[in-house]
């Protein structure tokens, strides 16, 4: 079972998923991105593209997503400004912008290397970015042919 009671994906599958955000982890780094597997243990603490392996058996999404880390300070002023009873909302607001905003260049990327990426649609993390896995996993009949100019 899973951190919330859902079957837990087996073995096989869960190495492939860590494959794929393996991929999307070195991608990242090439493009001189901060980047990093979440584990779980002090991640909030990192800054940079946090990159999520679901381990439920059975996913209504991607089994890989990325989100946006800001600076752990940037996060504790945000919280510590909320907490103060009269918060700042650009201090407050800032994390969740520059995520947004990142959002964007991460697909990007992903894309240009071949990684199936896409926007969240999930209230929430809507900043994340969820990742399906390589065009090289359709087959060739869904394959790109082309490569878009602007990018």
């Amino acid at each position: 079972m899973s951190e919330y009671g859902f079957a837990r994906a087996s073995d096989e599958v869960l190495a492939a998923r860590t494959g794929l955000a393996d991929q999307v982890v070195q991608t990242l780094r090439r493009a001189g991105l901060p980047a990093f597997r979440d584990e779980g243990a002090h991640s909030e603490e990192q800054s940079g593209a946090a990159v999520y392996v679901d381990d439920d058996a059975e996913i209504a999404s991607a089994p890989v997503s990325v989100g946006w880390n800001c600076d752990p300070d940037m996060v504790k002023a945000a919280v510590d400004s909320l907490t103060s009873g009269t918060p700042d909302t650009s201090v407050v607001r800032y994390p969740g912008v520059i995520g947004l905003h990142m959002q964007t260049a991460l697909i990007k990327i992903l894309l240009s290397a071949g990684i199936i990426a896409t926007l969240e649609k999930d209230n929430m993390n809507p900043e994340h970015v969820l990742v399906f896995g390589t065009t090289s996993d359709l087959p060739p009949a869904f394959r790109p042919t082309f490569i878009p100019r602007n990018m």
